[in-house]
């Protein structure tokens, strides 16, 4: 997928999750979600913060690597400190300020020349990869929210730009574990929201992942827990896989309890 494909889909994954706290009053914003000790205000922090984090690592790069430092020296509660900064906005700042870092950003990355690599907190990305993880950050976050105002979400095709990094990441879930990554490649086949199937790897692959699109998106992001899910794998290696997936940047998290959400 190019650029403005990827930045169309994390504009409309940014319009649907703003329709939804734009009208929110203002004591709904201290809503617990399912992220230990975070609101819904903490959830658009930590996105505005992100964003803001990523267009500084586009267009300031001396001041990125000193969040890099500030990070490494604090691994446990960095992302927390800032998610509870901007957490403490009223909804009529904090609103603004995620729509303006996200906008600020998507202009940026159209402007990063081709070939060129973003600094991140995990791997270096091209601009299109940084959309996409965007826009999985936009979909996960948004799926705590949406957990925590009890609001059901209905699926759409944006997933398959959070499965795709799912997928592209499976060497680097095993690394943030201490692991050494398979050498035989995996295949994985999804079924996508409206009937499609999504294939990754090779076919013959004896190593494989099937289930629906959006069981292995909550699992990529630790939204749910695996038991909870229809995510089936064949081969240790897959098995290994789907317990220590992490499409996110950042420290292993601890995901969700089985049957947290019935």
């Amino acid at each position: 997928m190019d650029l403005d494909e990827v930045l169309a889909d994390l504009w409309a994954e940014n319009a649907e999750l703003d329709m939804l706290v734009a009208g929110l009053a203002a004591d709904a914003w201290t809503t617990p979600t399912p992220a230990e000790g975070w609101t819904v205000a903490h959830q658009i922090a930590h996105l505005a913060w992100t964003d803001e984090a990523a267009l500084s690592a586009i267009t300031d790069q001396d001041a990125f690597q000193e969040t890099l430092r500030k990070a490494a020296a604090n691994p446990a509660s960095y992302v927390d400190e800032g998610a509870a900064e901007g957490a403490a906005l009223p909804a009529e700042q904090l609103l603004p300020y995620w729509r303006e870092s996200r906008t600020e950003l998507a202009e940026a990355l159209k402007q990063v020349p081709d070939g060129e690599k973003i600094a991140w907190f995990g791997p270096p990305m091209s601009a299109t990869s940084m959309a996409t993880a965007r826009l999985m950050e936009t979909w996960a976050h948004g799926q705590d929210i949406h957990d925590g105002l009890g609001v059901t979400r209905q699926p759409s095709s944006r997933l398959r730009h959070v499965a795709h990094l799912a997928v592209r990441t499976r060497d680097f879930s095993y690394r943030l574990h201490d692991r050494t990554p398979p050498a035989e490649p995996f295949h994985v086949e999804l079924s996508g929201p409206d009937g499609q199937t999504w294939t990754y790897g090779d076919p013959a692959a004896s190593q494989r992942v099937t289930g629906p699109a959006l069981d292995f998106c909550l699992l990529a992001t630790q939204r749910r827990h695996r038991d909870d899910l229809a995510v089936e794998a064949v081969g240790a290696d897959a098995e290994q896989w789907l317990d220590i997936i992490q499409a996110f940047a950042g420290l292993p998290g601890k995901g969700r309890v089985a049957g947290q959400f019935g």
